[in-house]
């Protein structure tokens, strides 16, 4: 049994034109304490409807309902929504579509030819879990969880079997017309790995990532991670009496990394000419006529499963189409943040454990050595909800009768070391004295207005994962990526400050660093985590602040007014699940 929406997977697309108002009416008649987080939505001065979970508001309790309202001004391309609790959004996921807003003289309203065809290409995880109980696993430290597969548009493919003997699962169908133009918008709506797609005997033309527009590139082969979208052209150029494989594989991060399975998963993308105009038909339609009946699709050559310099030069290509300005040449704020893991001892308010490979330990995820927990008054009062009754505060009541440990995020980690020496994944002497750490509300205010470098480090600290990054209410300049340690000496120098891709989620590179710029002009409170699931669950996460600024129109609003209620008691916090009745 799986949670979705509307009897759907991936859940049903939302369609809007820049500068609309949107209204989303949820219905929860699952199990499950719930909330929908618009993945990319900007949400300008309404943080109240970003979908956090006791961040942002209360979740919407079994039985009930809520409306989100939100506005889509000033953006245009694919973005997505997602369930932001439990593990949930494994199954509770779909696309979401800002079109651009056409003007009476001009029909091509796209800044590349207008496609025949725009197609949402979803690349999920089929679990065979209970996710619920994962994410607990998780919360605990246990991660022994993994996927049993990966699906395109909900479909498993045929290089599924459930079991020995079993029959061929069916894959999604893309059914092309002969020299027509498609446009793919891709998002990677999966709980554990990056994935390379690829279709055999065609190429890409990447147009937009993550709803920003960016210069022209031909590629053969897309890397998204978990958050990200890839807006890209595909002309129905190759042969038409055969059909073509589209490949989703998850890229690995090699030994002594825990090792997954390689779940590749396949769509076929087929010739026909017996439909003129609109939409592509699924496999779930009447077939139409084709010459590639009975042929077997032509397959791609797919990257190494430990290939993750693809995926770095790929991102290393991605240019802005529009030169705007990069704000300041010099950053208000600067902030170095390495993503580690690391333990806790797993009796609270115990001091010494036994670290290593120890029953006496959960192992954390953390940002600068801070594993982020909600604070106590969270199982009753929404952070968002105490700080706007007190600006001045960090989102945590100060008459709160239990101890909330609430932190300032760290400019820089606590210890510096060889961040990606490889000799500290697995358990040894040198990691153990670098494993202790805490957890902690971590929060980080800043001026309404600041200009914020920020360069994530990614650690060798018990893993060798990369660690897609992404940043609520706001987009990031990637200013730069590189492997190895980063070196401001070094590296300022090698800042793209004329065409940076803009994302609201940033992939940074296996034992290697991603410096990004953004503007704190959203006032409010903004989560930023990591994408991974695991990773969330265990703690790579932190509240940033945007303070008001001068004016009202720079300022935060009072709340909507209906909001979801934490009656009852039954609210969601780390490691817990709903009480059935």
């Amino acid at each position: 049994m799986v949670t979705v929406v509307n009897g759907q997977l991936p859940g049903p697309v939302i369609e809007a034109t820049e500068g609309d108002s949107v209204a989303v009416h949820v219905v929860n008649q699952s199990p499950h304490n719930l909330t929908i987080h618009w993945h990319g939505v900007k949400q300008q001065r309404n943080c109240w409807a970003d979908g956090v979970p006791m961040v942002t508001q209360c979740p919407i309790l079994p039985g009930h309902n809520f409306t989100y309202r939100f506005d889509v001004a000033g953006q245009e391309g694919t973005l997505w929504w997602h369930a932001h609790v439990f593990s949930l959004r494994g199954t509770v996921h779909g696309a979401f579509i800002i079109r651009p807003r056409r003007r009476a003289d001009d029909d091509s309203y796209y800044p590349f030819p207008k496609p025949h065809a725009e197609v949402p290409i979803v690349i999920g995880e089929w679990w065979e879990t209970d996710l619920e109980q994962m994410d607990r696993d998780f919360a605990h430290g246990h991660l022994d969880d993994q996927p049993s597969a990966a699906t395109i548009n909900g479909k498993l493919g045929d290089l599924f079997r459930a079991c020995e003997g079993a029959g061929v699962e069916d894959g999604y169908v893309l059914d092309v017309e002969p020299g027509k133009t498609y446009l793919l918008r891709v998002v990677n709506a999966a709980l554990f790995s990056e994935y390379y797609l690829r279709i055999a005997g065609h190429v890409f033309t990447v147009v937009a990532g993550d709803a920003n527009y960016v210069r022209p590139y031909r590629t053969d082969v897309l890397a998204v991670s978990p958050g990200e979208t890839v807006d890209a052209l595909v002309v129905a150029s190759a042969r038409p009496a055969s059909s073509y494989y589209m490949v989703a594989k998850p890229i690995l991060t090699p030994p002594p990394d825990p090792q997954i399975p390689a779940f590749a998963t396949r769509a076929t993308v087929r010739y026909t000419t017996a439909y003129s105009s609109g939409a592509p038909r699924s496999s779930r339609r009447r077939r139409p006529r084709s010459s590639s009946d009975d042929d077997a699709p032509v397959a791609p050559e797919m990257p190494d499963d430990y290939d993750m310099m693809t995926s770095f030069y790929f991102r290393g290509n991605l240019t802005s189409l529009r030169r705007q300005p990069v704000p300041s040449a010099q950053a208000d704020e600067r902030m170095f943040v390495a993503l580690a893991l690391g333990s806790v001892c797993r009796r609270r308010g115990q001091r010494w454990c036994e670290r290593g490979d120890s029953d006496e330990t959960i192992t954390v995820a953390t940002m600068n050595n801070v594993s982020f927990e909600l604070p106590p008054a969270a199982a009753t009062t929404p952070m968002l909800d105490a700080y706007y009754r007190n600006r001045s505060g960090n989102g945590v009541d100060d008459d709160d009768d239990d101890v909330a440990v609430v932190v300032r995020l760290p400019d820089v980690p606590p210890r510096a070391f060889n961040f990606t020496d490889r000799a500290l994944q697995p358990t040894g002497p040198e990691e153990e004295e670098l494993e202790p750490t805490s957890r902690a509300t971590a929060v980080r205010r800043f001026r309404h207005g600041a200009v914020v470098d920020l360069v994530f480090q990614s650690t060798a600290l018990w893993q060798g994962d990369s660690n897609p990054m992404h940043l609520h209410g706001h987009d990031m300049f990637v200013l730069a990526q590189g492997l190895g340690n980063y070196d401001a000496a070094r590296d300022v120098a090698r800042y793209n400050l004329v065409d940076p891709p803009v994302r609201n989620t940033v992939l940074v590179p296996s034992l290697g660093w991603a410096a990004v710029r953004f503007v704190a002009d959203n006032p409010g409170m903004w989560f930023m985590h990591c994408h991974y699931d695991f990773h969330l669950s265990m703690g790579m996460a932190a509240v940033f602040i945007v303070e008001d600024g001068t004016t009202a129109d720079t300022s935060l609003p009072p709340p909507p007014a209906v909001v979801s209620s934490c009656s009852h008691g039954n609210v969601l916090m780390p490691g817990e699940i709903l009480p059935q009745s």
